[in-house]
């Protein structure tokens, strides 16, 4: 699963600090904090029909772990929509779309890691490109991962950090077995997601997902357990052996880059039965898409 390069993005327009660029013109200080260490805390967002599903959500977790690194400078909410919708219209946005927010610490009087060497404020970068959901709806190949995630005493998964450096281990080891993404354990040898989605299965007709100890607090789960509690599908929360995710009746990935996705295979052993995706995976994509198509704040 590679992503390919679209056309219609070829001339994006880019927001940095409130400064509208041509993508071929964007540019970032050597000395902002994101360049400086990963200094910086970042949201994924998409645009179904003008609307932003679960905005506020994805605001608030941005604000959070700003807040975690000690952000002494935060834009509010409003200010944040504000340069969203700008962004959106100059690019003549609607629907099909992906929106990267990135928070950096800002850009510092000189180069080292110590915040107080950030005295200018935070840069704010909304990244908006027509992207479609990045998963093959055919159904993903997952290889376990050699490297762990982090438990909260190691650091914190709630803080939604740009410092991706466990992801993209995990997944040049994917990339190298031929997957489509690494399944990533925590230190304890439970499932706890992969190197960029959470990991739900399906056991005994009850959908379950890892508890939040090594994965940081996904909106997308959170939304696909609630639909289980309304409409009267079986779910739980728990630590998940390996094992039990190669017998899992179904197992499907979430994210809003991605939306969901059954997973039909892990470490070359396949998952469930040939019917990709499995009926309950079906059903919570179904329900999942008329929810995000139809709620969500207006913003073009």
């Amino acid at each position: 699963m590679l992503q390919q390069f679209n056309e219609k993005n070829r001339d994006l327009i880019v927001n940095i600090n409130g400064k509208l660029v041509h993508r071929d013109e964007a540019a970032i200080s050597p000395f902002d904090s994101i360049v400086q260490g990963g200094d910086g805390v970042w949201e994924g967002l998409r645009l179904y029909d003008g609307k932003i599903f679960k905005l506020t959500e994805h605001l608030d977790r941005l604000r959070s772990s700003a807040l975690a690194l000690a952000f002494t400078e935060i834009p509010s909410h409003e200010e944040i929509i504000a340069e969203i919708r700008r962004t959106l219209e100059a690019n003549s946005m609607e629907d099909g779309v992906h929106i990267r927010l990135t928070l950096t610490r800002g850009v510092k009087v000189t180069s080292g890691m110590d915040p107080r060497l950030n005295q200018s404020g935070p840069t704010l970068i909304i990244l908006a490109e027509h992207k479609a959901p990045v998963y093959d709806k055919s159904g993903l190949r997952l290889v376990t991962s050699s490297i762990r995630r982090f438990p909260p005493d190691c650091l914190d998964p709630k803080i939604h950090s740009n410092n991706l450096a466990q992801s993209i281990l995990a997944k040049i080891e994917a990339n190298a077995a031929g997957a489509d993404d690494a399944l990533m354990l925590d230190v304890h040898g439970f499932v706890a997601e992969t190197n960029a989605t959470h990991v739900f299965i399906v056991e005994d007709g009850t959908v379950l997902t890892s508890h939040l100890k090594a994965c940081p607090e996904g909106i997308t789960r959170a939304t696909v357990l609630d639909l289980c509690e309304r409409n009267e599908i079986p779910c739980g929360v728990k630590d998940i052996p390996l094992p039990e995710g190669y017998r899992a009746e179904e197992m499907f990935c979430t994210g809003t880059m991605g939306e969901l996705a059954a997973v039909t295979q892990v470490d070359g052993r396949p998952i469930g039965t040939t019917e990709i995706p499995g009926p309950l995976t079906a059903r919570l994509s179904e329900l999942y898409l008329k929810l995000a198509a139809h709620r969500g704040e207006q913003v073009v």
